[in-house]
């Protein structure tokens, strides 16, 4: 699974980055980005609260923490290297993030110091993304080379897999809708999943042919978001109807569309990796159109996961130029 990781990155960095198009601001919106003085990849921040944001470090193999007020970076380092992927932090203040190459969740108690880790099962040894449940019973995961789904119960600290039907399918970004159904992005394919969280029945809905959704967001009237990674696009799937909704990004098919997240108007914001510098990008849903084009200050490098803070209308990211970034958006 490592080398595959590793191959997968070096294509990656070799195709190198779109010269940025002719697009150029439009509508922008207020972007800060902190230098992490620790470097190490640093991504997938998470705000629990303003002025309180976590993040991993997946090449330095840490857990960080900036106060936006100070500038103030603090670091906890992971010495069993396990490449932590992603974090998300609990209402409790408890960290719990994803030892991707070390097959486990952590959970980390700041006020403690306390690290504990909830070993996988074998055949999921790769924990990709985390997500809670409105209620925080339970956390929904990606296993996107072993090809599952996975969920964790807090309480008995129990893990449940589930496979997905497709082969290679790699499941990759995952969030859970406002009805309470877990939702992924299949990466390998040009499918979403869905879970029922009663039964852990999986579903496979087709897309576009030939698309590669990366990330989700969803609205508050249920409906779906994903990034098409590969041709470009934003698209929208209505689960009820299962009616499909496809919008040209401004990069057009070299925007290598990636991170995404959703605000407290339902405006849909995203990445676009392809062009140098990175586009952070913003959609009305209502008017079934591009709103915002703001080109990230650092240039990003790329931009893989989003959080948005309602308390604070902002959306927090990391960019693999080391910095961690909070766009203004609006509550």
């Amino acid at each position: 699974m490592k080398k595959v990781f590793i191959i997968l990155a070096l294509l990656f960095l070799a195709a190198g980055p779109v010269p940025a198009d002719a697009a150029g601001p439009s509508n922008p919106v207020d972007i800060k980005e902190w230098k992490v003085p620790f470097g190490g990849r640093s991504r997938d921040p998470y705000a629990e609260s303003t002025n309180s944001v976590w993040f991993v470090g997946q090449g330095g193999n840490y857990l960080a923490r900036l106060d936006p007020r100070s500038g103030k970076f603090t670091r906890k380092a992971l010495d069993d290297e396990p490449g932590p992927h992603n974090l998300i932090v609990g209402a409790d203040g408890i960290v719990w993030y994803a030892g991707n190459l070390d097959a486990y969740i952590g959970r980390f108690d700041p006020a403690s110091g306390r690290l504990d880790k909830i070993a996988m099962p074998a055949e999921a040894d790769d924990p990709h993304t985390l997500v809670f449940d409105q209620g925080e019973k339970h956390i929904w995961f990606t296993v996107q080379w072993g090809n599952f789904v996975g969920r964790l119960t807090l309480a008995s600290r129990g893990v449940e897999l589930i496979p997905v039907p497709t082969r290679r399918a790699r499941p990759y970004g995952i969030i859970v809708a406002p009805d309470g159904t877990p939702w992924v992005a299949l990466l390998g394919t040009d499918k979403l999943a869905s879970v029922d969280p009663g039964t852990l029945k999986l579903t496979e809905h087709k897309i576009a042919a030939g698309a590669r959704p990366r990330r989700l967001g969803a609205t508050r009237g249920g409906r779906i978001y994903y990034t098409d990674y590969r041709r470009g696009y934003l698209g929208r799937l209505d689960p009820r109807s299962g009616k499909i909704d496809e919008w040209v990004l401004p990069s057009g098919r070299g925007s290598r569309p990636y991170a995404m997240a959703v605000d407290g108007r339902d405006r849909v914001w995203l990445v676009e990796t392809g062009p140098s510098p990175n586009n952070f990008v913003g959609f009305d849903p209502a008017r079934g159109a591009i709103t915002s084009i703001t080109p990230i200050p650092s240039g990003a490098g790329s931009v893989r996961h989003m959080h948005y803070h309602q308390g604070s209308g902002a959306i927090w990211f990391g960019t693999d130029e080391d910095t961690i970034g909070r766009a203004l958006v609006g509550k």
